[in-house]
């Protein structure tokens, strides 16, 4: 979990555009926080899936909201302060 990103999104942008502007933002804000510059914070490479209906969609929502429960670091997604399911 320390070391990817679950995002379940409708983009009006190409995945590799979106990707790019949120790795982007992120990354200078992370490196800003560690006082760190000159080094990569993420793999250049992602992966994307294309949902193709509404079980698909249901589906890799659980699969999502349930990611640190089977890593372990919570026992109900909830509990998880950055989920959307903790709202």
């Amino acid at each position: 979990m320390g070391n990817h990103v679950h995002l379940l999104a409708r983009p009006i942008e190409p995945a590799a555009t979106v990707t790019n502007w949120i790795k982007g933002v992120s990354a200078r804000e992370a490196n800003r926080l560690l006082n760190r510059t000159g080094t990569h914070f993420w793999n250049r490479e992602f992966f994307d899936r294309w949902v193709r209906n509404d079980v698909e969609h249901v589906r890799i929502a659980y699969y999502i909201i349930n990611n640190p429960v089977r890593a372990g670091f919570v026992t109900r997604p909830d509990d998880w302060l950055w989920s959307s399911a903790a709202r």
